[in-house]
């Protein structure tokens, strides 16, 4: 029996704060109470009305000075710390929203404790609300400690991605560095030992500033060219810039203004040496690259740098003095919009480099999604790349005529398009494209049949003829704005012992496919799986969609309401709310008058950085953003579009039309009222995935919160989280892969065998670039692109040479 002790009248001090504490329990309570009663009539979990009766019942014992709140409250803390890891397992980012909160709230009550039974009369039992103090204490600081290290899935140390005289070796001469955009260089020099040495060695500022942090207007995304001892650049507004690749030098610009303001960006430049062989392809029955030559005693444009400007136009500069090649279309410019009928900007851009392909330039061109039904066709057209004459045009409406249309007529209006950079195979002479959809993405009812086809597929071309040789879809009539949205990497992929030339390409719906190049078929297991229709009138869905369930699925899995995160359970339970009230029928939900689901989104999964690829070790390398949409599609009575083509549809701009159908669209990301995505992270990571194994060797989280801004506020915590990701990476012969693309100003380089980060350099502002290297006169170099993350108000206009110290 306890002994009791003389009760004292508390002081009106103690009265007042106990009330205070008392009454903002009881409101968090009630807080829990009635959304707790919301999530249980949309379906969800018992657990917050249940904590919600628990805390407030703490609430009024508090204020009525009561010692067992405490004892009430530390009983429902115990069972909410079971609950968490019934429900979500070990999972630190899970259990830390569902626990932390409370686990400091009961640590700061732990004094009162023995206040409240003193003044019940009874002994204060110090000793036990220290112990449980401390207890909690030790339980926080872990809780802090987990906040600052990433939790991910690490690989076993191994020099199995340590260069073996690989020939990636070479000029970085393609936007992917190679054709087959490997994004690998060989060079050893920056390795696991030495890139802690790096420093940079010099840095060039461009002059054009790209303004917009949304993504709507300008942005930096590029990845330079390097030939020899020098490198190319283009800035966002489409100037060219020559550099002297050892100290950063200019050595000569040139400036393609344009009066474009909505998606404006340059994502990189082609390259063509008319001194050099052309490679014949080995691969039987490809037909042959025509030869080219310059007239006898030309000096100027023997070698030529291309580029697509954003209001469509091809232009061909001489790579020693940036001068325009005049021999090329008419003083060396191309129209793109030639025969494309009405093609106003932003209607139509070019955001991606040409490709070379023998001596053949392609392009392909960006169609402003969701904005009309008579829109711009998505034709893909190849020139000479020494006069730029057409050589043939590939329009999906029309496949079989390769001509430019006659007098009067236009290329098939509407078509999928090929906004995302391509790939070449010398080898088979075979361009490797990633097509996109229709011009409304989200409204199929009037797709033709070839739209349906060509929709969401990859598209292998005849370099020299435009002829096709095979197509593969990767999503059936899609509603989602679901593209592919990436250059397919050529790989020597393994199978019973043998390499078997392929491509792989990852989807926006997190996916890898991995495809014969040669014929288009699957290497590893695709199945066609059963989806839910909607009930739009007229819309002839799709009841199976295409799975890679051979590769890993990254960031794709299909979302419970116990995947629904928050910084505290406050805006987790707000997330569960917003998740039950939506339908959603897994990966493939399609849009309708009603608000649903669409997880990944139409940002991604993955998108136009793509992946990089280690040869010696059969590894790629994959980044990616998890960031659902939500999506209601409003009936409309007229049918006029008012968009223009500013993506930034994808982040709340109200309802937008969809001129010439019946309905505009409301789409908003899928976030918490924080403004943070609802569901648990990482949102971004970096995956390395063993080909020989097909699974996934190591994940990690992308990029910390230290320069995310929450209401305006910078929360400069160093929390390494995993966000959203744009850009791509590089992997390299020394055993590194680096990234830059992150939410926070930091270029890293990641141990390819185990995904541990080994080195990262403070960016003065943050990139949406990809890096490359290079090797001059001895010395190794890592290059980055930095305008500015999106979402971030700070930007520049660096790029930004990083060495070992000479």
């Amino acid at each position: 029996m306890s002994k009791q002790t003389q009760t004292k009248p508390p002081s009106t001090a103690a009265r007042a704060g106990l009330s205070v504490v008392g009454a903002l329990c009881l409101l968090l309570g009630l807080f829990f109470v009635i959304g707790g009663g919301m999530l249980i009539a949309r379906g969800g979990s018992w657990y917050y009305l249940l904590m919600g009766l628990a805390i407030s019942a703490t609430g009024i014992q508090l204020a009525r000075r009561r010692s067992n709140a405490y004892v009430l409250f530390i009983i429902a803390l115990v069972a909410t710390a079971l609950w968490a890891v019934w429900e979500s397992g070990i999972d630190f980012w899970p259990l830390q929203a569902r626990i932390f909160m409370f686990s400091m709230i009961a640590m700061l009550l732990a004094p009162v404790y023995p206040v409240l039974r003193r003044l019940e009369g009874k002994t204060p039992a110090k000793g036990a609300a220290w112990a449980v103090g401390l207890v909690l204490l030790a339980c926080n600081a872990l809780f802090v400690y987990g906040m600052f290290i990433p939790h991910g899935t690490f690989g076993t140390e191994s020099d199995a991605g340590l260069s073996r005289n690989h020939p990636g070796t070479g000029d970085w001469s393609a936007y992917g560095h190679s054709a087959g955009g490997d994004r690998f260089v060989g060079f050893p020099q920056i390795n696991r030992d030495s890139v802690k040495n790096l420093q940079v060695a010099w840095t060039y500022h461009t002059g054009d500033v790209p303004l917009s942090p949304t993504g709507g207007g300008a942005e930096d995304q590029e990845t330079p060219l390097q030939i020899g001892d020098t490198l190319f650049v283009c800035s966002p507004h489409n100037t060219v810039i020559a550099l002297d690749a050892a100290n950063g030098h200019e050595k000569w610009r040139h400036e393609f203004p344009s009066k474009t303001t909505v998606w404006v960006r340059c994502r990189g430049l082609a390259y063509f040496d008319t001194t050099k062989p052309v490679q014949q392809p080995g691969v039987s029955g490809s037909t042959p690259v025509t030869p080219v030559a310059l007239p006898a005693g030309q000096a100027a444009c023997r070698r030529r740098i291309f580029m697509n400007t954003i209001d469509a136009k091809l232009v061909a500069l001489d790579a020693d003095t940036g001068k325009l090649c005049a021999d090329f279309g008419e003083n060396g410019v191309i129209n793109l919009k030639a025969g494309l009928g009405d093609a106003t900007d932003p209607l139509y851009e070019l955001t991606s480099p040409p490709t070379v392909a023998g001596t053949t330039i392609v392009v392909g061109g960006r169609v402003a999604d969701n904005v009309a039904l008579d829109m711009p066709g998505g034709v893909i057209r190849g020139f000479d790349v020494i006069t730029g004459k057409m050589k043939w045009a590939f329009d999906p409406g029309n496949p079989k005529d390769k001509q430019a249309p006659s007098a009067g007529k236009t290329f098939t209006r509407s078509t999928p398009n090929v906004w995302a950079p391509m790939s070449y195979d010398a080898a088979s002479n075979t361009v490797y494209m990633p097509v996109g959809n229709a011009a409304i993405d989200l409204w199929g009812a009037k797709r033709t049949q070839l739209d349906e086809s060509y929709g969401a597929s990859i598209l292998a071309l005849d370099a020299t003829t435009g002829a096709e040789k095979w197509h593969y879809q990767t999503v059936h009539h899609d509603l989602w704005d679901y593209d592919v949205p990436m250059q397919p990497t050529l790989v020597d992929f393994p199978v019973d012992g043998k390499k078997v030339p392929a491509l792989v390409v990852g989807t926006k719906m997190g996916q890898l496919f991995v495809l014969d190049r040669l014929t288009g078929k699957p290497l590893t297991k695709v199945i066609e799986q059963p989806v839910k229709t909607a009930t739009i009138p007229g819309e002839p869905y799709s009841k199976t969609q295409p799975v890679s369930v051979g590769m890993p699925q990254i960031g794709a899995q299909v979302l419970k309401g116990s995947d629904m995160w928050g910084m505290t359970p406050v805006d987790q339970m707000m997330c569960r709310i917003i998740f039950h009230g939506m339908r959603y029928d897994g990966q493939f939900t399609a849009p309708d008058t009603d608000t649903s689901l669409s997880f990944p989104g139409s940002l991604g999964g993955m998108n136009w950085g793509g992946l990089s690829y280690d040869p010696d070790a059969d590894m790629i390398f994959v980044n990616d953003m998890r960031l659902g949409l939500w999506v209601r599609l409003v009936k409309e009575a007229r049918r006029g579009g008012e968009s223009n083509g500013n993506e930034a549809v994808n982040a709340g701009m109200g309802a937008v039309p969809l001129g010439g159908t019946p309905y505009s669209v409301t789409k908003d990301r899928f976030f918490s009222p924080l403004g943070i995505p609802c569901q648990k992270p990482p949102f971004g990571s970096l995956t390395a995935i063993d080909l020989k194994t097909r699974s996934v060797a190591w994940q990690v989280p992308l990029g910390t919160v230290r320069d995310t801004r929450l209401a305006g506020v910078q929360m400069h915590m160093p929390t390494p989280i995993g966000m959203p990701t744009i850009g791509g990476s590089l992997s390299t012969g020394g055993g590194l892969v680096f990234f830059a693309a992150t939410q926070d100003y930091y270029l890293r380089a990641f141990d390819s065998s185990t995904g541990k980060e080994v080195w990262k350099a403070r960016l003065p502002v943050g990139s949406q670039g990809t890096p490359m290297s290079y090797e001059l006169n001895g010395r190794q170099y890592i290059v980055i692109s930095a305008g500015g993350a999106r979402q971030s108000p700070d930007r520049g206009d660096y790029v930004i040479a990083y060495a070992l110290p000479q």
